[in-house]
């Protein structure tokens, strides 16, 4: 059976999905929704999908559509995600699921009564790397002691992975710190029983915190230190180093290496070494399976009550 796709956003984020969807088999993107109709038409021919538009309403009314893919503007996705689901679609809404907690249980409890695969693309539970790390703490090989992790970007003016500008403003607190709460208390299998955070001054355009200091505590013990900047002029990207008993692993996106900077191979690790891919591999896989995906909206759920609590400090 051929799982047919709508996904909602052609800009940066939309095409890694694309890209990652066309090598998989049993899968065809069959609309496609933008901002701009003349630069959706002319993603939707370069990736020959048939249907291009401007609202999400058109792709849910296709009878055709079996799920949906919202990489769309961060304050959209839970009441886009909700519209899926009430259409009757499989939903899988990028990270992050809301930018508030009352949001964010309101697409959870939906999802639990609608019956539908609905996930969140909580993309580092699949990074090869990660899940390497993951593998050696499910075989008691490895227990984290402490992560320490920094999330930097160069983002002083409003624009996106491509360079070009962006429609909306991106958050260091719901989109990119979610990774990171998220990851931490998945890989110690322990929820996380303290949060504390600082942030530096608002930005006078933006209206956001350019830098931000996070700690946490899993309820095993385990800690984690989170360091998040839009001001950062240097590498880009999440650095990931954790810290256990019987070794020190640093996760740079797909790659792995020790603490002393030697790379391990994690190819053998998963079919793919994109962790996009990987992510909508199983999206599809819980949806012709009939269970519930790794990163599931009910899963996650917990990772927003943090950063709920958390935006109340810095409140």
């Amino acid at each position: 059976m051929t799982i047919r796709v709508a996904l909602a956003g052609a800009g940066a984020f939309g095409v890694k999905h694309l890209d990652g969807i066309r090598l998989i088999d049993g899968v065809e993107v069959v609309s496609l929704i933008g901002r701009e109709l003349d630069k959706t038409r002319e993603v939707a021919a370069k990736y020959g999908i048939a249907h291009a538009g401007t609202e999400l309403a058109e792709s849910l009314a296709l009878p055709e559509v079996d799920a949906v893919i919202l990489c769309t503007p961060t304050q959209m996705h839970a009441s886009q995600a909700m519209a899926c689901l009430k259409a009757g679609k499989h939903v899988q809404v990028e990270i992050p699921l809301a930018d508030s907690w009352a949001d964010a249980q309101a697409v959870a409890a939906l999802a639990s009564r609608s019956g539908l695969v609905a996930m969140c693309g909580h993309t580092r539970r699949f990074n090869p790397s990660h899940q390497w790390v993951h593998q050696k703490i499910a075989a008691g090989q490895f227990h984290i002691q402490q992560m320490d992790v920094q999330t930097y970007f160069f983002r002083r003016s409003n624009i996106n992975a491509l360079g070009q500008p962006r429609s909306w403003t991106d958050h260091l607190l719901w989109h990119h710190a979610a990774h990171t709460v998220d990851l931490f208390a998945y890989q110690c299998g322990s929820p996380i029983v303290q949060a504390n955070a600082i942030q530096g001054p608002i930005h006078p355009a933006l209206g956001i915190a350019m830098d931000m200091s996070i700690q946490l505590k899993a309820a095993n013990g385990a800690i984690c230190t989170l360091s998040l900047s839009f001001n950062n002029d240097g590498p880009l990207g999440t650095f990931f180093r954790y810290i256990g008993d019987t070794g020190t692993y640093l996760a740079r996106y797909d790659d792995l290496y020790t603490g002393k900077e030697e790379k391990l191979d994690v190819s053998q690790v998963a079919v793919s070494m994109n962790g996009i891919e990987l992510q909508d591999r199983e999206f599809f896989a819980a949806i012709q399976q009939g269970r519930e995906p790794n990163a599931s909206v009910a899963q996650v759920l917990p990772c927003y009550q943090v950063l709920h609590q958390l935006e109340q400090q810095l409140a």
